[in-house]
């Protein structure tokens, strides 16, 4: 980080002031309602003061020209998209400059040769792949926000998805990204070829960094065909989490790639047979299964046997109608727990191998703090989202996490880490995690990633407080 001593800040209103002259009225917002929505995100968190403005930024140029007045006056600065993370990544207090992209909606390019599309960061992924659909392609990313989350926030955070056991992450869906930097330079990383190793890979590095990097201007993704052939999902009943777990880590081992498989727990489907008004009950676990593409069939039936072999009981869909049903009953999962209480929804990963351990270390916690833990998994890559559910006090739909339930989420985090597991698989560090950072990455490596983001941020003005 730099020692130069920062500047005498003017007060508030000069700075608004001197923001609008340099940025024009249209783009600067200080009204109440913009400053008070740029506090929170979706993680039930918000920020105990206000930010100084938001940039509604409409170009990589007034992206630019937000960064240059920020170093210029050593303004903190948090980029921010639709305000969908479930980290705080997002959050702005007092004194903050939000810049956010969320306005930047143009597809500027679709190439069904070359399977990639160039778009700005704030198109939303489903607005995507609607438009995708009609060349015969998509964008594999698909997280449970993917109908009002942008792509730019799905590429801060590296989001994943249902379709990840199969199609992978956002790292492996971005060929190259126009970034501006601290200092207001524009610069592209990455290539529009699906082969590159031209120097370091910055577009890798940028992506997941949660905005403590730079501020994407601009993405060039890559595409996948629409899979051919018919799905085929099954629904399959087991009488224990650990019996659905090893079935899951059973199947992914034996070749079979299912399209989605996701995983929900006796509390889950619980708390989901009571919000929808149907009946789930009588099962410890349920796991969802669709299989996709030409081997659809096959691998429905190769997914079938396993499942009956670990004591599983599956049934297939009948049809289209009737499998979207099942997803959206898994969809409903954060709307089920927040009927419940106040929610606290987490993300950690763990191998494959290791997820019937993983379900019973949340037992174990559940039972020892007598909190309800919820949990569903991205079973087929061993992502699991216990919710910890819990009695609190919300205003304006944010909470404040009592001290026991962090107390059970750091007895959960550390069985992650026995267990060989990471503290976030797709939801990013953000403001939440930073305290156990250093449990997973140690001395060593967290000095790497400061001195990395210095490189980039040389005045520590970029999301300061957040990821690492």
């Amino acid at each position: 980080m730099s020692t130069e001593a920062a500047p005498v800040t003017p007060p508030a209103p000069e700075l608004q002031q001197a923001l609008r002259r340099a940025l024009g009225d249209e783009v600067v917002r200080t009204d109440p309602a913009a400053l008070r929505a740029a506090q929170g995100d979706r993680s039930g968190q918000v920020s105990a003061t206000v930010p100084l403005a938001v940039v509604e930024a409409r170009s990589t140029g007034d992206v630019q020209a937000a960064l240059r007045f920020a170093t210029e006056h050593r303004i903190p600065v948090v980029p921010r998209g639709a305000g969908t993370g479930l980290a705080g990544a997002a959050q702005a207090g007092g004194g903050e400059l939000v810049v956010s992209t969320a306005a930047m909606t143009r597809v500027l390019e679709v190439s069904r040769d070359d399977e990639l599309a160039v778009v700005e960061p704030g198109v939303i992924n489903a607005d995507l792949n609607e438009r995708l659909a009609g060349h015969g392609l998509f964008w594999a990313p698909d997280p449970a926000s993917r109908a009002i989350s942008t792509v730019g926030g799905n590429i801060a955070t590296n989001a994943g998805g249902l379709h990840c056991v199969k199609y992978g992450v956002t790292r492996e869906a971005v060929l190259g990204l126009e970034v501006v930097l601290a200092d207001g330079r524009a610069v592209r990383v990455g290539h529009r070829t699906v082969k590159g190793v031209t120097g370091y890979d910055l577009t890798a590095l940028m992506i997941g960094s949660e905005g403590t990097l730079g501020v994407i201007t601009e993405a060039t993704l890559r595409l996948r065909p629409l899979p051919r052939g018919e799905k085929v999902t099954i629904s399959a009943a087991f009488d224990s989490v650990e019996q659905a777990a090893r079935a899951a880590s059973v199947m992914v081992a034996s070749g079979i790639r299912p399209a989605i498989l996701e995983l929900l727990d006796a509390t889950a489907l619980e708390g989901l047979s009571a919000h929808l008004g149907i009946d789930l009950g009588g099962r410890g676990a349920q796991l969802l299964v669709q299989t996709d593409g030409d081997a659809s069939e096959r691998e429905a039936s190769d997914a079938e046997a396993v499942i009956r072999s670990l004591g599983g009981r599956p049934e297939r869909s009948a049809d289209a109608a009737d499998a979207e049903r099942l997803f959206e009953i898994r969809r409903a999962f954060h709307s089920s727990n927040e009927a419940r209480g106040a929610v606290l929804i987490e993300d950690v990963a763990v191998p494959r191998s290791a997820l019937p351990a993983m379900f019973a270390a949340i037992e174990r916690v559940q039972a020892e703090y007598g909190i309800l833990i919820p949990t569903v998994a991205h079973a087929g890559d061993g992502n699991l989202h216990p919710n910890f559910v819990f009695e609190a006090d919300t205003v304006d739909g944010f909470v404040e996490v009592p001290d026991h339930v962090w107390d059970a989420a750091d007895a959960l985090f550390q069985a992650c880490l026995r267990l060989g597991g990471t503290l976030t698989g797709e939801h990013g560090v953000g403001i939440l995690k930073r305290r156990w950072l250093r449990d997973e990455l140690g001395d060593d490596v967290m000095d790497l990633q400061r001195r990395l983001k210095a490189v980039f941020d040389p005045l520590g003005i970029l999301n300061p407080g957040k990821a690492i």
